[in-house]
């Protein structure tokens, strides 16, 4: 395995020193730099071409410049771009916000659309696998400007007109309810009977919540409460715990979960101190803590038989009910977020960032992040998710028909068990594959999305490098975005180790 990593990085690295040499000559050739400084008034043309000659060394060979621009970015050093500035501080400004910007939408997209094509192969051919298969292929052709356009006018314009007045209409009512209740029944792999049962619960017990959470005036004022919190960690206690070892209400790694969720609750009102206005630093340690402390209650209820099923599921739990807690506090805090002098209750934006000059505690600043990232998150998420859905179908398909499947399922493992340690591990052999390219794609940034968004951020790097002709800023981008795609192809090669032993990487 080291002999591989280090030869695979041997090789990327004399790759990568190629492709820079080829993109800086193509970047140093998209436009002319002095296109602009040329239209100035004659007693300032000049002196503008020479000081732009000389900040970018146009009077050298574009070779020559290439070396100069490489010797100096082996220290760390990425020059300055056509007006002076640092590229360093410019990368340093951009990378974060693309971070921001793309985390969340590409960890949803493939969380989402890992599941829902599992799903989808194993209710083949079904109403919810054709729904799927729809809106999948309808996602992937849209474009991303429109969906961004469309999500401006009838997410962020129309939600935040209805939280001048946050009640929900009969219709309004009976239309989730009923989508509400497809879905459910849809994600079942059961007979019709049951389907339609199960339909008829969810699709009931939604109408009866929204009716009661509208009469309340809950969207105005949200918040989960201490027992909405109680209940929603029991019930993903046992769902996290149904998935890493099977429904069985007796075993130690169900105690082990059900304890860390019993934790969790009682931390919601230790805490609540610490909470009231906390720093990032804060829930970093307190999550750090969380994990610590559920390991320790897997390793004690697991035993020696049971501790590698106990300490993911109580680890899991632990941190479930942590992220239902700061929802909690989140929703608590949104009636004075939107009653914000700067906010005056359009808590959806569609535009930048965060709100300037915002004022307010951490939970409020949450809040305004989320509200910021709300649409783009949505657009790429939209886009990004059918071609997941697609993979991850077609492969598990694929994988449900070879016989070591067969196998498993004939000496008398559970569904569970079949799908989750056989044909998943396998199936996701060429998911990772689109997963990796996919991550290193998407750190260069989504200048698309940006420019819709008016976030400034590494597409924003590139674009504004092309435009002005300046191979600076393009190779800053360059750097990073080719880093990352060399990085993380490596990883999906050693992943594959992972997913199946048969693969041996040397």
């Amino acid at each position: 395995m080291l002999v591989f990593i280090a030869r695979r990085l041997f090789v990327s690295l004399w790759v990568f020193l190629a492709a820079t040499a080829v993109m800086f000559m193509l970047a140093a050739n998209a436009n002319d730099p002095l296109e602009e400084a040329r239209q100035l008034p004659d007693n300032e043309r000049e002196a503008a071409m020479a000081t732009i000659t000389e900040r970018m060394n146009l009077d050298k060979p574009v070779l020559i410049r290439y070396l100069l621009w490489l010797g100096s970015a082996l220290t760390g050093d990425l020059g300055v771009n056509r007006q002076g500035q640092d590229v360093n501080a410019m990368l340093g400004t951009a990378f974060p916000a693309t971070l921001q910007l793309l985390a969340a939408a590409t960890v949803l997209a493939i969380v989402f659309g890992i599941a829902i094509g599992v799903i989808s192969a194993l209710r083949q051919y079904s109403a919810f696998d054709q729904s799927v298969t729809f809106v999948a292929f309808v996602c992937f052709s849209l474009p991303l400007f429109w969906v961004g356009t469309l999500l401006k006018q009838y997410i962020a314009v129309d939600i935040n007109d209805w939280l001048q007045d946050p009640t929900l209409s009969l219709v309004m009512v009976v239309a989730l309810s009923l989508l509400t209740g497809a879905v459910c029944s849809g994600v079942l792999v059961v007979d019709r009977r049951t389907r339609w049962t199960v339909f008829g619960s969810t699709a009931g017990a939604m109408a009866l919540l929204l009716l009661v959470l509208s009469a309340t005036g809950w969207f105005a004022d949200p918040g989960l409460g201490p027992v909405v919190v109680a209940l929603t960690a029991f019930a993903g206690a046992v769902a996290i715990t149904t998935l890493v070892s099977g429904l069985d209400f007796t075993s130690p790694p169900m105690r082990a979960a059900l304890a860390s969720a019993a934790v969790g609750v009682v931390c919601y009102f230790a805490f609540g101190p610490v909470l009231n206005d906390p720093n990032l630093l804060t829930l970093l340690l307190l999550a750090l803590l969380t994990a610590a402390v559920c390991a320790g209650i897997g390793w004690f209820f697991g035993g020696e038989l049971f501790r590698r099923q106990a300490i993911p599921a109580a680890v899991l739990t632990g941190l479930f009910t942590a992220a239902v807690i700061f929802v909690d506090r989140v929703l608590q805090a949104f009636a004075g977020y939107a009653a914000h002098g700067r906010i005056r209750g359009r808590v959806i934006s569609t535009i930048g960032p965060s709100t300037p000059n915002f004022e307010g505690t951490f939970w409020q600043h949450s809040l305004d992040s989320a509200g910021h990232l709300l649409l783009p998150t949505l657009a790429l998420v939209l886009v990004s998710l059918a071609s997941y859905t697609r993979y991850t179908r077609a492969s598990m398909l694929e994988v449900m028909n070879q016989d070591y499947v067969r196998t498993a399922r004939a000496k008398g493992l559970t569904e569970r068990a079949v799908i989750t340690r056989h044909a998943l591990r396998n199936g996701m052999i060429p998911i990772t594959t689109l997963t990796a390219y996919d991550i290193g794609t998407l750190i260069g940034g989504a200048v698309i999305t940006e420019r819709v968004f008016g976030w400034k951020a590494m597409g924003t790097l590139l674009q504004d490098g092309i435009e002005q002709g300046d191979p600076m800023p393009i190779m800053a981008f360059f750097l990073v975005a080719g880093g990352a795609i060399v990085v993380f192809n490596m990883i999906a090669d050693i992943a594959y180790a992972f997913l199946d032993p048969r693969i041996r990487l040397s």
